[in-house]
């Protein structure tokens, strides 16, 4: 992989959104909050997402009040972030596993932890994978940690940091491996602002793209 392309990516997009200059406010109170917003947010779009995460916490404000309340009513809840059924249950099932762990509905404990433990601990709960995790430990816990959603991972490929092959796993652990934590949150927010403004999965717009000078996708066009 190409530590040189990374570093090209992040400067020039730091230039055009400023998220490393001025980091945005992602991250909760309580990481377990930023824990559940994410396993909402997995296989929809952010707009879902929010609407879900917000209905559930009027509805149910403390985490003991999903649990009285239980998987019905929590589906209810939580339907316009899509597969409420199988999100329902894996909120429970998280939910119960950190308070037998912890003693509360809580992961400020775990926050305290080395960036090794926390990563296992997170990797090991019920339907939370790589970018997931990575999501917590970077927004909630200012650990060292870099997401790879679709954004990013097309980016990479097109810029020519991974080959076209590499898993969204892989391409984390390579920029997780050189990227400073400092540029970490404003990083992986401008990557996703572009991928969102420019670089589109369909019809980029290479033409006025600032990463068109060394990007691999763009000698197609």
């Amino acid at each position: 992989m190409n530590a040189e392309k990374v570093f090209f990516i992040l400067d020039e997009l730091e230039k055009i959104y400023h998220n490393e200059t001025v980091p945005p406010e992602l991250g909760h109170d309580d990481p377990l909050d930023g824990l559940i917003l994410t396993v909402l947010s997995q296989n929809t779009n952010d707009k879902n997402r929010d609407a879900a995460f917000t209905k559930l916490k009027t509805l149910y404000p403390s985490w003991p009040d999903v649990i009285k309340a239980g998987r019905a009513k929590l589906e209810d809840a939580v339907r316009s972030a899509g597969l409420a059924h199988t999100k329902a249950g894996r909120i429970i099932n998280i939910l119960n596993i950190i308070h037998e762990d912890f003693g509360e509905y809580s992961l400020e404990a775990l926050s305290k932890k080395s960036s090794g433990i926390v990563r296992e601990y997170l990797r090991a709960l019920p339907g939370v994978g790589s970018k997931t995790v990575a999501c917590v430990m970077l927004f909630d816990m200012k650990m060292p940690a870099f997401p790879v959603d679709t954004h990013v991972t097309r980016i990479s490929k097109r810029v020519g940091v991974a080959p076209e092959k590499t898993s969204p796993e892989e391409i984390s652990r390579f920029y997780e491996s050189i990227v400073p934590i400092s540029r970490c949150l404003g990083g992986h927010v401008n990557i996703i602002a572009h991928g969102r403004a420019v670089c589109h999965a369909r019809n980029p717009k290479c033409g006025s793209c600032v990463l068109a000078s060394k990007c691999d996708f763009n000698e197609n066009f």
